[in-house]
């Protein structure tokens, strides 16, 4: 099956400011979306620099991005299959519908 897991990150521009409370509201009232928004337990999950989040350092490792592996903005995508093997890195720009045929792919080849 498909899981699609999402983390709330402050280091763009302090986007991200809110209470899990309110970053829930806004993912699932103006988002619409329906899979889990993890909360921030004591901080935000950095995915650049010194404190890089381990999840973050393997998803970079194996799929740098264009202009080189750090994240660059909010929204980046990463495709995962069942094995752990990070199959695509979409940018942030990229419409989750663009990448439907990619999970479509790999859920058949799976």
């Amino acid at each position: 099956g498909l899981e699609i897991l999402a983390f709330p990150c402050n280091q763009f521009a302090g986007q991200e400011p809110g209470s899990n409370e309110q970053i829930q509201e806004t993912v699932c009232t103006i988002f619409k979306a329906e899979f889990p928004v993890f909360d921030k337990v004591y901080q935000y999950v950095d995915v650049n620099g010194k404190n890089t989040a381990p999840l973050y350092k393997f998803l970079k490792a194996e799929k740098g991005g264009f202009l080189g592996d750090g994240i660059k903005w909010n929204f980046t995508k990463f495709l995962v299959n069942k094995q752990g093997k990070v199959v695509e890195r979409y940018s942030p720009t990229t419409s989750p519908l663009k990448i439907e045929k990619d999970i479509t792919n790999l859920l058949e080849s799976s």
